[in-house]
């Protein structure tokens, strides 16, 4: 019984800290990336419309059903996500990864990151 409890922790401890780690650096992704991938930026519209990533999908992380937004995306779908610094991005992540998504990837940085990085 103890055996099977401490497997049991071990495989929860060791999943929860795999899908917080699916991280990459901003500044090393490109537009190759995207091959059989989603590019997701969370900011808001109003961001949004000021630039953004070519190749990406707007979805709000504050707005209404966020994740009512990703029903069309098969789960096992890479999906790179990225907000303006790497905060809502990452809460983000760990919704979706909780929700099922199993390649969730937090750009970090953010676009911030993104636009400075031919500076």
């Amino acid at each position: 019984m103890i055996r099977s409890l401490s497997v049991l922790m071990f495989l929860f401890v060791f999943t929860s800290t795999f899908s917080q780690s699916l991280s990459k650096p901003i500044s090393t992704w490109n537009a190759k990336d995207l091959q059989n991938a989603a590019l997701v930026d969370v900011r808001t519209a109003e961001e949004f419309s000021q630039g953004h990533i070519q190749g990406a999908t707007n979805i709000d992380w504050y707005g209404e059903g966020f994740a009512d937004n990703f029903t069309d995306i098969p789960k096992d779908k890479t999906i790179y996500l990225y907000c303006k610094k790497g905060g809502r991005s990452s809460e983000a992540q760990e919704l979706l990864s909780s929700l099922g998504y199993s390649q969730v990837i937090n750009l970090t940085g953010g676009y911030d990151a993104w636009t400075s990085k031919d500076n």
